[in-house]
């Protein structure tokens, strides 16, 4: 006992105490906290005497629960979602018309919202995924193989060939871009592509498209898809960027297009994000160049986002009525999508014999072709409509679990 005092490290014994002490400590401002939050949810008037002298014995606690309170009003309010009235709306685009004219070269960025016409979820919006998850709800599996491309996608497209639009930064995997007709080199998929595999040890990276989603196996850090390359034989990989990974991928991802496009923009048109994660890649913003500078940016979201402040214009609409609107504007006709016409036909790598059964997947098939690719018996049927990992199973994670570290 002498040479712990020598020494000044404290004792067991004073350890315990102290760590006590400290419990003891926060389980008391915890009742602070739990007393003196009941006492402010009264009105003032209904408060009595006893509880008036408990909020101006603990004021430091009234003002942090006071500030807590402020931050939940405006996060809730920044997930409202917000609809302009219609005259408001038609005037906005417009004002959205007049601009996609004049750009000289004008830059798309796309998210989750212009996809929800097609019935997949987006992510911040009211039932959107990580909303859901954070009030500890359940999200709903499907096959988003069966997706087609929007209105909204098929305008994109238009745009494109009207020469009025230079290039699309898109976030989403669902790879409706592309399946619209979208050239490839006008495409950056920041966060990768669903019907995407590739070989990274082929040098260029040899690339695989296939006619459904190859992310049935993998997950956050875990990207191989169970087939092999058809030239070297080593295992493909998708191409899916989770939360939390660094995409370095050429293809589909293509950042040096993405770059290079938004180096040259004059106008940024931001249909259907959130821009909560887009507005961390500075390339994107010419956060280099002084502010007069900068792109003008027009932004079409139903909630708020991080660069209304900085918008020249933003439309609260859904981007689908929007996008019609403003090729009703620019005078200029818009097809359905034709799945007969869809690229990814023509782009597919088929599998090879053994490789046949590596999936469950549903296909995607020409309306002319049959094709049977969910299994016969209704067990496995069952069970392959239901979402197992990949983009949209458990790679949706924000984290993954830490493993525990065993001692040798």
């Amino acid at each position: 006992m002498e040479e712990e005092a020598d020494t000044g490290v404290p004792s067991r014994v004073e350890r315990k105490a102290l760590q006590k002490a400290k419990i003891l400590q926060r389980e008391t401002e915890r009742k602070i906290f739990r007393l003196v939050g009941s006492v402010l949810k009264k009105p003032e008037s209904e408060r009595s005497e006893e509880e008036a002298a408990v909020l101006l014995l603990h004021r430091g606690t009234v003002e942090e629960l006071c500030k807590r309170q402020v931050r939940r009003n405006v996060l809730k309010r920044k997930q409202e979602e917000v609809f302009d009235e219609a005259d408001e709306l038609r005037s906005k685009v417009r004002w959205l018309a007049a601009a996609v004219k004049q750009a000289k070269h004008l830059v798309v960025y796309t998210g989750a919202g212009i996809s929800t016409a097609a019935s997949i979820p987006d992510y911040r919006g009211p039932n959107g995924v990580w909303t859901l998850l954070q009030k500890g709800r359940s999200i709903s599996s499907s096959d988003l193989s069966k997706a087609e491309p929007t209105l909204t996608h098929m305008c994109v497209r238009m745009l494109r060939k009207e020469k009025l639009l230079q290039h699309v930064v898109s976030q989403n995997c669902d790879g409706l871009h592309l399946r619209s007709g979208l050239p490839r080199h006008a495409l950056s998929e920041l966060h990768g592509n669903m019907f995407i595999e590739v070989c990274t040890s082929c040098s260029p990276v040899k690339e695989y498209v296939r006619l459904f989603d190859v992310t049935e196996r993998t997950s956050l850090h875990r990207h191989m898809t169970g087939r092999r390359c058809s030239h070297c034989g080593s295992e493909l990989r998708d191409t899916i960027v989770h939360f939390g990974e660094r995409g370095t991928l050429e293809q589909p991802l293509n950042w040096k297009g993405a770059a290079e496009a938004a180096e040259t923009a004059d106008v940024i048109l931001c249909l259907g994000t959130s821009l909560k994660v887009l507005k961390k890649y500075a390339c994107l913003w010419c956060m280099n160049k002084p502010a007069s500078k900068r792109p003008k940016l027009y932004i079409v979201n139903l909630q708020w986002t991080p660069k209304d402040d900085l918008a020249a214009l933003k439309i609260n609409g859904k981007c689908d009525d929007v996008m019609r609107l403003l090729m009703e504007e620019l005078n200029i006709q818009v097809p359905g999508y034709d799945r007969a016409k869809d690229p990814v036909f023509s782009l597919a790598v088929p599998l090879r014999q053994e490789e046949v059964d590596s999936h469950t997947r549903e296909v995607i098939a020409r309306l002319d072709v049959q094709e049977d690719c969910v299994p016969d018996s209704g067990e496995q049927a069952e069970e392959a409509t239901a979402v197992q990992g990949g983009w949209f199973g458990r790679g949706y994670g924000k984290g993954r679990r830490k493993k525990k570290k065993k001692d040798a």
